[in-house]
């Protein structure tokens, strides 16, 4: 496919995947949904789903950081305890693994070696498997017991971005589906996350149109040789997200907090002028994470803020600030990864580094 070797009408394939990813929801969501409002993906039936008892996700990276966000809505949705294990570490502990337990293995590519690993290792003591990943016929998809497919299509740029909302949307229906199993939610409130689902990708596109005013964050971020990025619960997950993303690509040193922790020591690190991202998306969780940007701003941090229209408190202690399309704030991390994503892109231009391979890095990572 020659469409792989060059982005077309964009710079960098980066930029290309990003714009791709109301695309890539649609697709998910038109492939997944039925016209009765069932959800159909490859998890299993719904005797085995409501079997759980405990649902374990191991993962590396970007994955790991869509393990998060499955884990919150999971639990709140379905009522199953949900455990997130970086693979790489997974491999290293007496995991509790028994029959009743349900091991999800997350991997874009479908062959990273320690999460292949670590889903040997969780089979291995009698754990069903499931795996979500991108590649047909990966070895992943070939191990494990159960496979959903993400629908992001060829992504060519090391740094995921249309991936990781393929496998944000892939854990949502997967939440859904065993809530459905379970009949932990009922038929009006499936129907209403599932409503909120089909509009996030043109509220997505409403993001993109606004891309090129990332633009002017990032050349402060491209200043700076630290940034900081903070966030409570869902929030924390995406800024984990974001930081990666910065790392990758800028080579600029990007560290993710718990929004309640910062103050636990990290703050010590806040000097005049650096680049502080804030989160605030979770409406029971503005209040909290309103009083550490408070402080961090006094202390002269250059403040980035994110939160939702009509949720707009932090705007004012900002030097930079973007309000979201109003979602269901469960969905706000499709929403908050998006202008992480520009900014993490736009520094790397500012800087001249190669944004779609950068410096050490590899699609896949296949060695232990």
């Amino acid at each position: 496919d020659s469409s792989r070797n060059r982005p077309g009408d964009y710079p960098h394939f980066m930029l290309k995947e990003i714009m791709e990813q109301p695309q890539v929801l649609r697709k998910t969501f038109a492939e997944s949904i039925t016209s009765d409002q069932k959800i159909k993906l490859g998890a299993g039936g719904k005797e085995e789903l409501a079997g759980y008892k405990r649902l374990l996700i191991i993962a590396c990276g970007t994955a790991y950081h869509a393990g998060l966000v499955g884990k919150h809505f999971i639990e709140k949705t379905a009522g199953l305890p949900v455990a997130v294990e970086l693979a790489s570490e997974f491999r290293y502990i007496q995991p509790l693994v028994e029959p009743e337990t349900l091991a999800i293995a997350i991997s874009q590519s479908g062959e990273t070696a320690d999460t292949l690993a670590a889903l040997r290792l969780a089979k291995g003591k009698g754990s069903r498997t499931l795996a979500i990943t991108n590649a047909v016929a990966s070895t992943i998809s070939r191990e494990a017991d159960g496979v959903i497919y993400t629908l992001a299509g060829p992504e060519v740029a090391v740094a995921s971005t249309k991936a990781y909302l393929a496998q944000l949307a892939s854990l949502y229906l997967f939440g859904l589906q065993l809530a459905q199993a379970r009949g932990t939610l009922r038929k009006g409130e499936v129907s209403g996350y599932l409503e909120e689902l089909v509009s996030l990708p043109g509220k997505v596109e409403r993001l993109l149109q606004r891309a090129r005013e990332l633009k002017e964050p990032a050349a402060v971020a491209a200043r700076s040789s630290h940034a900081y990025f903070l966030g409570r619960s869902l929030d924390y997950a995406v800024a984990l997200e974001g930081s990666l993303k910065l790392k990758e690509t800028s080579y600029i040193h990007g560290e993710a907090y718990a929004a309640g922790e910062f103050r636990h020591g990290p703050i010590a690190l806040i000097e005049e002028g650096i680049p502080v991202i804030a989160l605030a998306t979770q409406p029971s969780l503005v209040e909290k994470t309103l009083a550490v940007v408070e402080e961090v701003k006094s202390r002269g941090a250059w403040m980035m803020g994110i939160s939702l229209e009509g949720m707009e408190e932090i705007a004012g202690l900002c030097d930079w600030f973007l309000a979201l399309p109003e979602t269901e704030p469960d969905f706000a991390p499709i929403l908050a990864v998006v202008p992480l994503q520009l900014l993490a892109y736009y520094t790397a231009c500012a800087k001249g580094t190669d944004v779609d391979r950068p410096r050490y890095l590899v699609k896949s990572v296949q060695d232990h």
